[in-house]
């Protein structure tokens, strides 16, 4: 069943498209009964971004409609996910951090919280990922590198702190992470020099706890020539021989880290992935390994003490952050045994499954992106490489169905052409820095995959291929899978199967991931539809908010 959204031009006849649906939003609940919130980014502590939800499932999910649609206001770059705690959702916008307050079941706002917004250094366009919310507080980080304290019931500022200077090129555009009176963050702008970090707060005050640094000396690690098999093609001794003249290299040596952590309460330990090194396509000035670039690593929560790394792409040439989240799940070990784990569906184009308490490799899943020239150097007359830049999966957070034992992997099909270009040293000012020269294939826009994976086996379950890119990532319910697309069309398919059940047309490109909650025995799916700078998809501002017919 494919539904329809408004027309632009209707809507603005009409006023608004939550004045459209305002009948619908208006109806009474299905009665009381329980609630089922969605308080973190990724759903919960694992960021599973599974909801164990079966009133919407697949044999009814065709009648699914708009309950209600919420309009920002704010044009553009909508990547993040509501959160619903008690009867509240709290929505971000990418544009300029503003914070609105919203009744879950019918979309009135409560309040609207916005950010005034200094100089900022952006490599990705203008997002913010969505807040966290604890203790009758709200937290979000900004764009100009702050981390704020709201009072969930006003939207009034209670307090704010310093994360990093954007003249540096450091920004914020993830989701904040809470645990145990902490607030975990972490540092984008590896595109711009800096050294990338994991921090925590606290909760109360705003005061550093701890900060972990990505980068730092003795980075070089053991020039790791290849990973699970696969070839670096490294001229190793050229790269000691010129270790030492550049043994500073470290101090803008990147590593940002883009997304929300995973974390697991009972050995309170944290999981973080880390994107590229800088400068972010030229390896000669700096030589080594690049640790810990690239990577998923296992931190101390109450400390920050690095327990385990495993770098999944060592001296990075191609910009293959680990920027989609990782998550936390058990899967069957080489003897049988069920093993804690924890898995990250990279750039690359793969999906790397590492056993969770001490880091040990375990499988990398078959390719979900085309894979083309994978680790070859561009060479003086450059070279085509997939996927690129902008490929595999690039920032979506992934699903995961524990009953089917199935990560749901959104991505980008796009290669990139590469040639270098003569080094230039590292200034401040927030200034972007590349030392190789990228252009996407000529005439090609791009397009995505979905895939089901396996994580025992590692096997490709089943793949949906579209048109447009996805960036937005999945949501998973017992037997259902919900994305959206860049051409702003919303899926829910089959989780088993991936036959695609239902679909509606939002209206703008879908670079959000869905989210899921239960409100006095209601069920509702919700995600932002606003489009993507990167990708020139098109621009909107909604909230849309489903749920099935009041019976």
């Amino acid at each position: 069943m494919k539904i329809s959204f408004p027309s632009r031009a209707a809507v603005s006849a009409a006023g608004s498209v939550a004045t459209i649906l305002a009948a619908i939003a208006m109806q009474p609940a299905f009665g009381a009964g329980s609630t089922v919130a969605w308080p973190t980014y990724g759903g919960d502590d694992a960021n599973t971004r599974y909801a164990d939800l079966d009133q919407i499932n697949a044999q009814n999910v065709s009648s699914l409609a708009p309950a209600w649609i919420y309009q920002t206001g704010v044009m553009g770059a909508d990547e993040g996910t509501p959160l619903v705690v008690g009867d509240t959702m709290y929505v971000t916008t990418g544009v300029n951090d503003t914070i609105i307050a919203l009744d879950a079941a019918t979309g009135k706002m409560r309040w609207r919280h916005a950010t005034a917004l200094g100089f900022v250094s952006l490599c990705c366009g203008t997002n913010n990922r969505g807040v966290a919310v604890d203790d009758n507080k709200v937290f979000y980080a900004t764009l100009d590198g702050h981390l704020i304290a709201l009072d969930a019931a006003s939207g009034k500022e209670l307090w704010s702190v310093v994360l990093g200077d954007p003249k540096d090129g450091f920004s914020e555009t993830m989701a904040p992470l809470l645990w145990d009176g902490k607030i975990y963050i972490g540092s984008a702008g590896g595109e711009y020099g800096i050294r990338g970090s994991l921090s925590a707060y606290s909760e109360a005050d705003g005061k550093e706890l701890w900060r972990w640094w990505t980068v730092s000396p003795g980075w070089e690690g053991n020039y790791v020539t290849e990973v699970h098999g696969v070839s670096l093609h490294r001229d190793v001794a050229e790269e000691k021989a010129d270790a030492a003249k550049w043994a500073d290299a470290w101090q803008h040596g990147g590593g940002p880290v883009w997304m929300t952590p995973a974390l697991d309460a009972a050995t309170g330990t944290i999981y973080a992935s880390t994107g590229n090194p800088a400068p972010q396509l030229l390896g000669a000035v700096r030589p080594g390994d690049n640790l810990y670039t690239d990577s998923i690593v296992a931190l101390d929560a109450n400390t920050g003490v690095l327990k385990w790394a495993y770098q999944e792409t060592p001296h990075d040439l191609w910009d293959y952050d680990a920027t989609s989240p990782p998550l936390l799940f058990d899967v069957t070990g080489p003897n049988g045994a069920k093993v804690p784990a924890v898995g990250e569906a990279s750039k690359t184009g793969w999906f790397y499954i590492l056993e969770r308490d001490n880091g040990k490799f375990l499988r990398v899943s078959e390719p979900f992106v085309p894979q083309m020239n994978l680790y070859k150097p561009p060479g003086p007359n450059g070279i085509t490489v997939e996927p690129g830049s902008l490929g595999g999966a690039n920032w979506s957070p992934t699903s995961f169905n524990p009953g089917l034992g199935l990560a749901y992997v959104a991505s980008v099909v796009l290669p990139r052409v590469d040639k270098p270009i003569p080094y230039t040293e590292w200034k401040t000012g927030g200034q972007r820095w590349a030392g190789s020269h990228e252009v996407n294939t000529p005439g090609e826009k791009g397009s995505g995959t979905f895939t089901a994976i396996n994580v025992t086996t590692g096997k490709v379950a089943w793949q949906d291929k579209t048109s447009t890119p996805l960036i937005g990532g999945s949501l998973a319910l017992p037997d259902l899978t919900f994305v959206g697309e860049g051409d702003g069309m919303f899926d829910a398919m089959d989780a088993k199967t991936g036959k695609i059940l239902w679909q509606f047309q939002t209206g703008a490109g879908v670079s959000a991931a869905p989210m899921a909650y239960e409100l006095n025995g209601r069920e509702y799916i919700a995600v932002q539809s606003g489009g993507n700078t990167l990708l020139g998809t098109a621009p909107g501002d909604d909230v849309v908010v489903f749920a099935l017919p009041q019976k």
